[in-house]
């Protein structure tokens, strides 16, 4: 039963759209209809603002961390990498924002640093600099999502939940990043100026 209160919480935590409540309710904007269409930071950030898009980061990591912690909050043994994961399938697919959510890399992120956080900030060390390297947010954070994988994999204790859970959520992030490696490849994804 608590297994189930968790798993429903976690994907209800991860449906919170903060792009699309921010942005209407301080913007009178709908960032689905501008930028990229997407619910997620990056979006934000070029729609609204450096500091709409800050808050709205934050609160999709912090969204991935508290569904994580859901377990140690009600006193169960369930696993907090298997709640986490529930939370990224609700921000990519949030039920009060039709379905239609981020890509995934923030809440990964805070999934990350409930459980991982020694790993969660080497993979934000990664993503900036690649960042700071290429322009790209959606190389960096393809590249983190990688770099992750191989960081569970040989560093530290190995530990095979950490693996197969980090493995399908960055599968989860390269898979929504789809059209951004086809304007990569195509030289039209845009770049960040800031950095």
């Amino acid at each position: 039963m608590t297994a189930g209160i968790i798993i429903v919480l976690a994907y209800l935590l991860g449906s919170i759209p903060s792009g699309l409540w921010i942005g209407k309710a301080f913007y009178g904007t709908d960032i689905r209809q501008h930028g990229s269409g997407n619910l997620g930071g990056t979006n934000t950030f070029r729609t609204l603002g450096v500091k709409a898009g800050i808050i709205v980061t934050t609160a999709d990591i912090l969204k991935g961390t508290l569904a994580a912690l859901l377990p140690y909050f009600l006193g169960s043994d369930f696993n907090w990498l298997v709640a986490g994961i529930f939370a990224v399938i609700g921000h990519m697919y949030p039920i009060f924002a039709g379905f239609r959510g981020g890509k995934a890399v923030a809440t990964s992120g805070g999934v990350l640093l409930a459980c991982a956080p020694l790993m969660f900030a080497v993979i934000v060390a990664i993503f900036f600099l690649s960042l700071y390297i290429t322009k790209y947010v959606s190389l960096s954070s393809m590249l983190a999502a990688v770099a992750a994988v191989v960081y569970s994999l040989f560093v530290g204790e190995w530990d095979p939940l950490l693996t197969v859970v980090v493995s399908i959520l960055a599968f989860f992030v390269i898979y929504r990043h789809r059209a951004n490696i086809k304007r990569i490849k195509d030289k039209t994804e845009p770049k960040i100026s800031w950095l």
